[in-house]
């Protein structure tokens, strides 16, 4: 399966201004915004997490949205309540813009399809 991917920067800037409009501040990248997907999908509510704990909530993140397109697996969640993912393909070789336009395009799936947002 090939996965043509396009830059949906018009949704995109769309989206950013409904986050910033609901948090009150802007993301100021892609990371950002997946940092908030991962605050949302652990569940654990505005509390103070680590440097590891901020990386693995990337990680949380990033598999998730990649879910949406059948690269991960929800394996479970362990007693403390983070979830852990099973990469079930392999991701395209991509370079690294195409990597962002992919992240980019599942975050707007994730914001449509698991939010109900209208972007």
């Amino acid at each position: 399966m090939s996965l043509e991917i396009k830059d949906n920067k018009e949704i995109w800037d769309n989206l950013i201004r409904f986050l910033k409009q609901t948090t009150g501040k802007k993301p100021s990248d892609l990371n950002a915004v997946l940092f908030l997907i991962g605050i949302q999908e652990l569940g654990k509510g505005n509390i103070r997490f680590s440097k590891e704990e901020k990386q693995d909530i990337l990680h949380i993140a990033i598999c998730k949205v990649l879910s949406l397109g059948e690269y991960y697996k929800l394996e479970g969640i362990d007693a403390e309540g983070w979830p852990h993912w099973v990469n079930i393909k392999p991701l395209p070789p991509f370079d690294l813009l195409s990597q962002e336009l992919l992240l980019k395009h599942f975050i707007i799936e994730y914001f449509r399809n698991e939010i109900g947002l209208h972007i």
